[in-house]
């Protein structure tokens, strides 16, 4: 009994050493799963990206130690894990963008969507459109991005929640934070 205590309270403290503390299970084990997916390492930790409250004001994405990581393995970086919501017609849906170690986006994934219709966002050929964007990008349904019959909201949404995440990637690289 003692011996499975101690074993689940290793695997606890494992797991949030690998993967932060704001993170749920379910949301957890998917960008774990990504991870391995896009980078191929089962063994990298996450370090919580920290911006000055000050800096975090004027950018269009607030940064959290919650939401946005360095990845590293053995101490090198190998990318940056964002984890967030954007909003659907009545519920917010989690999504995840993954950036290689010179913030171009290599992945991103629609983690879960609660609503009945518009999940179509989730599709990889759908979210392929943001793949090689930086932060010297701009996204929109206007010029670059295609929308979805039956998933204009949620469309609507991940593209905006893209173009600012895209934003504040530049603006934080221009100031030297990442």
């Amino acid at each position: 009994m003692k011996l499975s205590r101690l074993y689940t309270v290793a695997i606890l403290i494992f797991s949030f050493a690998l993967f932060g503390f704001g993170l749920s299970g379910a949301i957890h084990k998917k960008v774990k799963k990504e991870i391995v997916k896009v980078f191929g390492v089962e063994d990298a930790t996450l370090k919580s990206v920290s911006v000055s409250s000050e800096l975090n004001k004027d950018l269009p994405v607030k940064i959290t130690e919650d939401n946005f990581y360095s990845l590293l393995k053995d101490n090198k970086l190998v990318g940056y894990v964002f984890v967030d919501q954007a909003s659907s017609k009545t519920a917010k849906f989690d999504y995840l963008v993954l950036f290689n170690e010179n913030l171009e986006v290599v992945s991103s994934k629609v983690l879960i969507y609660r609503e009945e219709y518009g999940g179509e966002i989730g599709s990889s050929r759908w979210l392929k459109q943001f793949l090689g964007k930086t932060g010297k990008d701009r996204v929109s349904l206007n010029t670059n991005i295609d929308a979805i019959s039956g998933a204009t909201i949620s469309v609507r949404s991940m593209t905006n929640a893209m173009d600012n995440l895209l934003q504040t990637i530049g603006m934080l690289q221009e100031r030297k934070v990442l």
